[in-house]
This record gives structure tokens, sequence and C-alpha cells, in this order.
């Protein structure tokens, strides 16, 4: 394969991803929407975990979190994120480096929204990254906040959305011998143009 075609093919790095995705949504039997977040703290410790990815806008990718917790601090004083979307039915991978900043609108209003009732509830009960007594402790304070937040709780100010735009994507997929595909696009910063390129495996 010289040139980007098949899977590859494409002007439009957001729409490949969304293919890719749909594709996993058909193949993968969990969570094909699960992200590998990657975060530095202040001192420039790298963190990973892994978070479910709730969007791939026009220029940009979303998922939702306290903001509170060790990844929202992280991401809140980076500025900066990485992430890898791996299919292993599919043999394919993304890798998205980038810009983040909140998303505190309706958008994380309405995700909210969707969410069950108990997801709900948890967001306001966990006080995520901190330390905890017990799972009893947990189950309490979920009680607490059922009884006083009832059977409609609005979004915590503390949990919505981060929104990574990215300066780099690498669309990978698996090849015989290990001769992978790889092909990244680039640009120094959002709404500029892409340059693609081939990468060795």
């Amino acid at each position: 394969m010289s040139e980007r075609s098949g899977i590859f093919g494409g002007d439009n790095p957001f729409e490949i991803a969304q293919s890719w995705l749909a594709e996993a949504e058909e193949a993968e039997l969990n969570d094909p929407n699960a992200i590998a977040l990657s975060t530095v703290d202040a001192h420039g410790m790298p963190n990973a975990r892994m978070v479910l990815l709730k969007e791939i806008e026009e220029d940009a990718f979303v998922f939702f979190t306290n903001y509170e917790s060790a990844k929202g601090k992280e991401l809140e004083q980076a500025g900066k994120a990485a992430f890898v979307m791996h299919w292993k039915s599919l043999r394919r991978q993304i890798r998205v480096r980038g810009f983040v900043s909140r998303e505190e609108g309706p958008q994380a209003d309405e995700y909210y929204k969707s969410r069950s009732l108990k997801s709900r509830l948890g967001a306001w009960a966990s006080k995520q990254s901190q330390p905890l007594a017990s799972r009893a402790a947990l189950m309490a304070e979920v009680a607490k906040v059922t009884a006083m937040k009832g059977p409609d709780p609005e979004r915590p100010p503390f949990w919505g959305g981060f929104r990574i735009v990215p300066i780099e994507i690498e669309f990978w997929a698996d090849g015989a011998f290990r001769l992978h595909d790889r092909f990244v696009w680039r640009r120094e910063n959002a709404g500029e143009n892409w340059s693609v390129q081939r990468l060795n495996p």
C-alpha cells in the first residue's frame, strides 16, 4: 500500500476515526469506545487510565469525568493529553495527541441526563481519586445523596466534559510479518491544514 486507500482513505481524519469506531462497535464485545488516556502531573510524572470516549466531533474528541479527580486536575494543569484506542478484534488502533479544554455547557448537561439515575447519583457521591475508608462508607454517601437530590439530580458543578483538539492523529493497522501500516496526520495548531505521512512499522 504505497498510497492511502481502503480503511486509510479520505481527507478528514475525524471521519476516518468515526468509521473505524463504527466498525469496532460491530466487532468489539465490550466498550469499543474505551481509550487509554495519558496525562502528566505537575512534576511531569506520567499517568494513564481507561475512560470512555463519548463523541468524535468535527475537530475534537470528547469524554466526561470528575474535574476534581487526578486526571481532571492533571488535564487542567497541563492543558494537553494523549490517548490510544485499540481494537484487538480489528487489529487496529488510533493514537491522538492534543490540547485540552473543558466542556461544561449544555452538551455536558445533556450527556449527564442521559446516564442512568444510579450513575448520576454516583457522580455526586464519589470524591473520585480521594482516599475511601470502606465500600460501606461510599454506599452510605450514595444513600445520603439519593435522599438529598431525589430522582432527577442536576449535573454536579465538579463533573463534566473534556475536549481534546488534536494536533496529531495516527492510524495503525496490523500487517503480515509485523509490517504494519501507519499513517500520521499532523498540524501545528487547531484549524490548520493537516499533513499526512506514512511511517515505518
